[in-house]
C-alpha cells in the first residue's frame, strides 16, 4: 500500500456567499488511517445552505461543527458531511472498498480507519450520498415514536421529509401525507408510498406530525394539523431565523407536545444500546431501494462546486440533493 505525501483539493466557504476550490498538501499516510479518493459527495438544500450564507448563530459555532470541518463559522470554513469515495490505501481490509464518510467536499482526503463505513455491495455509490439525510430520518422517526395504523403528517417535502415519509409509510398500517408547496412534488410522494396533499389541503386529527420545511408558516401549520394529545416533531433548523408560533390558541387545550430532534444525538432509549456507526450502517443499508434515486434532483462536476453552490443557494426550488461527482467517478466508478 501507498504511503506516500498526495495533494487534494477541497471546497472552502471563505465568506458569506462565497465559495472557491483550495489546493492542500496531504502528509504521508499515518497508520491506522486510510486515504479516500472521493467518487460523490452531496448537497441538500437545508444546513449547508445556511452556512454558505454564514448563517450559524454565534451560539452554535461548536456544536454546528462537522466531524472533518476545517476553519471556523462563518468562514474561512471548509464545510460537509456527505463523501463517499474509494480507500486508496490503508489497512488490507479496506483497500479498494467503496466508503462512506462525514467528510467535506474533496476530492483526496485521509482520515482514521474508524471513520469511514463500508457500502453494501448492491448500494450504487452515487445513491449512498442520502446517507447522511437518512441518518437524519431514522433519528426522526425513532423522535416520532410512530406506531402501526398513526396517522402521519410530513410537512416538507425536502430530502429529508421524503425519507421521513418513505419510511413512515412502511411501519404497518400507517396512513401517511407528504405535505408541500410544491405540486410537482405528488408523484414523487406516491412513488414513496405516501400521499401529497399540499398545505391548504393537509389532513387534520393527525397522531404525528413531523415538520421539517425549515419555515416558520410550516410549523404553524404542524400545529393546527395535529390532533388531540398529538405529537408534533420539529426537525428544522432555522440558523438564526427567529420564530413565533401560535401557542395561545387551542395548543394548550388540545395538550399538544412539541418536541425537537437532531441526528447529532441518538435518542435516550436507544442510546444504551445503538451508536453513530450502528445507526449509519441501518442507514447504508436502507438505501438499497432504487426508488430513493429519485431523490437526486441533479448533478455536477467537482470543478464546478463554487457556481453550482451560489445558483443552489439563490435557487430552483426543485432541488432536492445535488450529487457532486469527482474525476475518480467518472474514469473508474
Amino acid at each position: 500500500m501507498s504511503t506516500d505525501s498526495a495533494a487534494a483539493t477541497a471546497f472552502w466557504i471563505p465568506g458569506p456567499g462565497q465559495g472557491e476550490l483550495r489546493r492542500e498538501a496531504i502528509p504521508p499516510l499515518p497508520a491506522g488511517q486510510v486515504r479516500v479518493m472521493a467518487l460523490y459527495s452531496g448537497i441538500s438544500r437545508g444546513t449547508e445552505s445556511l452556512v454558505f450564507q454564514g448563517r450559524v448563530p454565534p451560539s452554535e459555532h461548536e456544536r454546528m461543527r462537522a466531524p472533518f470541518q476545517a476553519g471556523a463559522f462563518p468562514g474561512p470554513v471548509k464545510y460537509g458531511y456527505a463523501s463517499v469515495g474509494r480507500v486508496e490505501a490503508g489497512p488490507d481490509e479496506l483497500e479498494g472498498q467503496r466508503v462512506f464518510c462525514l467528510h467535506p467536499h474533496q476530492d483526496v482526503y485521509q482520515v482514521p480507519a474508524t471513520a469511514v463505513t463500508s457500502l453494501p455491495e448492491d448500494l450504487p455509490p452515487g445513491r449512498a450520498v442520502l446517507a447522511a439525510n437518512m441518518e437524519t430520518a431514522i433519528n426522526g422517526i425513532w423522535d416520532a415514536g410512530i406506531s402501526p395504523g398513526d396517522r402521519v403528517c410530513v410537512i416538507g417535502a425536502g430530502v429529508v421529509g421524503a425519507l421521513l415519509a418513505y419510511l413512515a409509510a412502511r411501519i404497518p398500517g400507517t396512513r401517511v401525507t407528504l405535505v408541500d408547496l410544491q405540486a410537482e412534488r405528488a408523484p414523487l410522494a406516491q412513488a414513496l408510498g405516501a400521499t401529497f396533499a399540499l398545505p391548504e389541503h393537509g389532513p387534520s386529527e393527525q397522531d404525528r406530525v413531523i415538520h421539517v420545511s425549515g419555515q416558520p408558516a410550516g410549523l404553524v401549520r404542524a400545529l393546527e394539523l395535529a390532533g388531540h394529545e398529538a405529537l408534533v416533531l420539529e426537525m428544522s433548523w432555522y440558523g438564526d431565523t427567529p420564530v413565533t408560533l401560535p401557542l395561545g390558541e387551542a395548543f394548550h387545550a388540545r395538550r399538544l407536545t412539541l418536541r425537537s430532534s437532531q441526528v447529532g444525538q441518538l435518542p435516550p432509549a436507544r442510546a444504551p444500546r445503538w451508536d453513530h456507526r450502528r445507526r449509519l450502517a441501518l442507514a447504508l443499508d436502507l438505501l438499497r431501494d432504487p426508488v430513493l434515486d429519485r431523490l437526486i434532483s441533479g448533478e455536477s462536476d467537482f470543478a464546478d462546486l463554487p457556481r453550482v453552490m451560489r445558483s443552489l443557494v439563490e435557487g430552483a426550488g426543485q432541488v432536492l440533493c445535488h450529487r457532486i461527482r469527482y474525476p475518480a467517478a467518472m474514469s473508474n466508478p
